[in-house]
């Protein structure tokens, strides 16, 4: 192949990767945008709020906290405490006895004021499809409430849309403005779409937990 020749075809996969890219955010983004709310006031309640979880340290060693994880857990207690939710499904990973965020998740909670009676683990929320379908088919609930940021809202949102779960979605405040962030959204975002046409489940299910 000349060296035209492959300057050529590299041309073509980059604007067909970028396009596939801005489509699918497109796609994403206008579906959820009814589904989003940003007021406490507004939202409507819902038996479950299902809190999505990430790591609460951005260094660990200096004890300094990952915005994205604070302003999570700042918005789910806002949730409940003006009785919007009655329970919080704390979803995360916990794949090694040194990491755990679930854990991390409901002692901030208890920290808060929530009651423990309140709080359920799901500890096999490693991705945000699995915390999904896990909320619907573990914990038996086809109608909750999602908290995270917006970027993250509306993955789980269209997740949720298209395996027929009536969800909205409380956006938490942003945390630090990383570019690789948003530039990592929107690749996970396509990875989403092929998990969904390839009908990809959840790693692990496990016995049902119901809520009363």
């Amino acid at each position: 192949m000349s060296l035209r020749k492959g300057r050529n075809l590299l041309i073509v996969l980059l604007v067909i990767i970028s396009s596939t890219i801005l489509a699918v955010n497109y796609i994403v983004v206008r579906d959820t945008k009814s589904q989003i709310y940003y007021s406490v006031k507004d939202i409507p309640k819902n038996k479950v709020g299902l809190l999505l979880g990430t790591a609460k340290y951005m260094d660990k060693a200096k004890n300094i906290v990952n915005l994205y994880y604070q302003y999570r857990i700042d918005a789910a207690v806002a949730l409940y405490m003006a009785g919007k939710i009655d329970y919080i499904i704390v979803s995360g990973d916990n794949s090694t006895q040194y990491y755990n965020e679930p854990l991390m998740m409901k002692n901030d909670l208890l920290a808060r004021g929530v009651p423990e009676g309140r709080i359920l683990f799901d500890n096999a929320g490693f991705r945000t499809l699995d915390s999904i379908l896990r909320c619907r088919d573990i914990f038996g609930q086809n109608k909750f409430t999602i908290i995270s940021q917006r970027f993250h809202d509306q993955r789980a949102l269209y997740i949720a849309n298209k395996k027929n779960i009536e969800a909205v979605a409380y956006c938490a405040e942003d945390g630090d403005a990383y570019i690789a962030t948003g530039i990592r959204e929107k690749f996970a975002r396509v990875k989403m779409i092929a998990d969904l046409l390839l009908n990809k489940q959840a790693k692990f299910y496990g016995d049902k937990i119901e809520i009363h």
